[in-house]
């Protein structure tokens, strides 16, 4: 697709195949009215979207689903991001697609977004899902948009290389509002990026709002009844620590005899494209190893959301056994706490936040006797395990997406106002480091 072709035509153009058409007039359902207009607030959300699997996929679609549920559909568009190669049956709210390679595509998709007169662009950044070193290409669809950015990070590196320093400050520099679902991720985009206080907005992952319930509801319809269910649930990969469970379920056995390990989710699509199932295979080989191959169960699969919530809601304990402190936030480790959940995880920096003041237990990374004990604890103890269950249940409470869509109403319209009286920016870009950015794109 050449930079000046924006085509709607499905076979000509399928990357872009979705139709730009023009904004309905007399909307009666809006978003929201920014304070002394009376225009409605048009919503543009780029990110990845379900059908396509990826946590930052589920995670547009909830917060496109939540923005709907409370301000009506009718402002809100979706631009998808899709992996290579791949094409998705997307719902109507998906406007525009990009190919996440093809540098033109997201040239075309600010176009659609000026021509469109949309009032306000939330961007979703993780690094990976973006074409270019460091996924520079965004900066090229940032540059040329002419309305507001908002700018959730998914991930906020302590110690970025130079590329993810320089598209992280472009991204900082371009964006009107900068959005954080951490206060250590707070702390690192103004410790380390250069970005003020006053431009980063704190909100929560969001969680569906689910009822507390007793594991034991959930069970039969998982052929688990009667099992003391343990659970990680997510895509695979190898950083996610599974060996550190799989390794503390024969000492958990030895006093628990009746429980499971369930390790819920598919392979992650990019370390399937890599190596196919492997990895899974060797947690497979590891269970047989230690003879606990019965006890450790996969569904092997990405679950629709009804098939997340019996998972989640069969587990007596989950456990997030991550192999590295740098994780700026977790969903799985989010919805676990929204369900009330007891919690296990290593002190990655979402989970030492979350599960401070009893929501949770720690553990150290990559220590098995650890995990362990911590388990055979909460199996012991049922008073202490529901204590822990309705602390995290009643934290979560703040997280629950609808309120979660009126924290992000609030940054969209300080954004808006803001634009409105052109602000310096919060830390300067010098001219070299324009031009490094620039070659970002053809290093």
């Amino acid at each position: 697709m050449s930079a000046s072709d924006i085509s709607l035509n499905s076979q000509s153009n399928p990357m872009m195949r979705r139709q730009l058409r023009p904004a309905q007039s007399g909307i009666r359902s809006v978003l929201q009215r920014i304070p002394g207009t009376s225009s409605p607030l048009k919503v543009a959300v780029i990110g990845n979207h379900l059908p396509r699997q990826c946590g930052i996929a589920t995670f547009t679609t909830d917060l496109c689903d939540a923005l709907s549920a409370e301000y009506g559909s009718t402002g809100l568009s979706v631009v998808a991001v899709n992996d290579p190669q791949s094409s998705y049956a997307y719902p109507e709210r998906v406007r525009v697609e990009i190919a996440e390679g093809d540098i033109s595509s997201y040239r075309a998709a600010a176009r659609f977004l000026n021509a469109g007169n949309f009032d306000l662009v939330c961007l979703q950044h993780e690094f990976g899902i973006y074409g270019g070193n460091a996924g520079c290409y965004v900066l090229e669809l940032m540059k040329r948009l002419n309305m507001p950015v908002v700018t959730t990070l998914h991930t906020v590196l302590g110690q970025p290389d130079a590329n993810q320093r320089m598209v992280m400050q472009q991204i900082a520099a371009r964006a009107d509002r900068m959005i954080v679902m951490s206060k250590y991720s707070s702390r690192v985009l103004q410790d380390v990026f250069g970005v003020a206080e006053g431009k980063i907005d704190l909100i929560p992952h969001g969680i569906p709002d689910l009822p507390f319930s007793d594991p034991n509801i959930y069970k039969d319809a998982l052929s688990l009844a009667g099992k003391s269910v343990l659970l990680t649930l997510g895509l695979l990969s190898p950083n996610k620590g599974f060996e550190s469970v799989i390794h503390a379920m024969p000492q958990i056995l030895s006093h628990h005899s009746n429980a499971v390990y369930l390790i819920a989710g598919a392979t992650h699509p990019h370390v399937r494209a890599r190596e196919g199932d492997r990895y899974r295979e060797q947690l497979q080989a590891l269970a047989k190893k230690l003879g606990v191959e019965k006890q450790v169960i996969f569904h092997n699969r990405f679950f629709s959301p009804m098939e997340m919530a019996m998972r989640v809601g069969s587990a007596d304990i989950y456990i997030m056994p991550y192999s590295h402190e740098a994780q700026a936030v977790s969903g799985t480790l989010a919805y676990a706490m929204g369900a009330g959940k007891a919690i296990i995880s290593t002190p990655y920096w979402h989970a030492a936040e979350l599960l401070d003041d009893g929501r949770g237990v720690l553990v150290p990374f990559e220590n098995a006797a650890a995990i362990a004990g911590a388990a055979i604890k909460l199996l012991d103890d049922d008073s202490a395990r529901q204590a822990m269950r309705r602390r995290a249940y009643f934290y979560g409470r703040q997280m629950v997406w609808n309120r979660v869509a009126q924290s992000y109403m609030r940054s969209f319209v300080r954004a808006s106002i803001g634009r409105a009286k052109p602000a310096p920016l919060m830390f300067p870009v010098q001219s070299a480091a324009i031009v490094s950015a620039e070659q970002l794109f053809t290093a």
